[in-house]
């Protein structure tokens, strides 16, 4: 009967823990979000103008002139500002190590720092590799924080934008950085909640 006893507490114990870490991991994953909302919310405060144009970038770190950018450097500028997250080094990292399983969108033959990580198809790719991605569908909830792709067109017109609000996010559409509501005005692709650990940067 003791080791019944025993095992039962053990068993307690463990349920303890593990409540433990399920509240700290939580409350690191609401901070995080936050960082990424403010970081967002920011980059509507900055005149750029829109310019897909290819950049020969510094590495790593790199950025196109602060004053151009593209949807995808809404979201690379955020986790920078927010996290100290470089998605240039992150995705061209794994692209290099992993080439084949990304798009063949651009007929690449090998990685390029450059462009890599301000394409919205490597970006969905990457955040899935690492875990990120969350199931799209009618019952989706987009939390502040989170990344969401589109379909503009129905033909392969992707977007990207980072949830700030509920229905609403921060994107550059051709005008700049701006917060908008209606985050299914468009085909959605892609749900991602991408919260790195800050050692990511050297994998």
């Amino acid at each position: 009967m003791k080791y019944v006893a025993f095992a039962l507490f053990l068993i307690w114990v463990l349920v303890r823990i593990s409540s433990g870490q399920d509240s700290v991991a939580k409350n690191r994953s609401q901070v995080v979000a936050a960082m990424i909302v403010k970081a967002a919310e920011h980059r509507t405060t900055q005149s750029v103008r829109y310019d897909p144009a290819y950049v020969v970038l510094d590495y790593p770190g790199g950025d196109v002139p602060e004053e151009t950018g593209v949807c995808t450097d809404v979201v690379i500028r955020t986790y920078r500002e927010a996290l100290g997250v470089d998605l240039q080094k992150l995705v061209h990292e794994d692209m290099k190590r992993n080439f084949s399983v990304y798009p063949r969108n651009w007929g690449l033959k090998r990685a390029d720092k450059n462009i890599d990580h301000r394409r919205v198809p490597n970006l969905q790719k990457y955040f899935k590799r690492k875990g990120a991605e969350l199931p799209v569908t009618d019952d989706s909830k987009f939390l502040p924080g989170d990344l969401v792709t589109w379909d503009l067109n129905g033909n392969g017109l992707w977007h990207i934008g980072v949830v700030v609000a509920d229905d609403t996010f921060v994107h550059n559409i051709g005008g700049g950085p701006v917060r908008e509501k209606g985050i299914r005005a468009w085909e959605i692709v892609g749900h991602y909640r991408f919260h790195p650990a800050i050692e990511e940067q050297t994998d």
